[in-house]
């Protein structure tokens, strides 16, 4: 099961890079936000993925489940959804500024 989600991860991975490299701004918050959830699942998986519960006291388990993990991932959700809506309203705005969505025209370059 780790290993299909590792290669899940090396998917989406170069899915985030092919739309980072375009030109167009929102294929490039589109690839930032592709590649946060690669890492989400990175986490995850690096976490291990285990059966168990989870980690009271007082109860008696033969395994438990580590959190740390757990954890890291819901606050990398929480940060990668307010980057995520920041960079969406800074492209709106800039789109009407500018009234163009290509980086290259947004950086004043001649079109091709």
């Amino acid at each position: 099961m780790e290993t299909l989600i590792i290669i899940l991860v090396g998917v989406l991975t170069a899915a985030a890079i092919y739309l980072l490299l375009s030109r167009n701004l929102i294929r490039v918050i589109l690839g930032t936000a592709l590649l946060s959830h690669a890492v989400h699942l990175l986490i995850l998986t690096m976490g291990g993925l285990k059966k168990g519960t989870v980690p009271l006291l007082g109860e008696e388990a033969e395994s438990y489940v580590d959190a740390l993990p757990h954890a890291l991932i819901l606050t990398a959700i929480v940060i990668s959804f307010a980057v995520t809506a920041f960079i969406l309203v800074l492209a709106y705005r800039a789109y009407q500024e500018l009234g163009t969505d290509d980086l290259k025209a947004m950086r004043g370059g001649a079109d091709d």
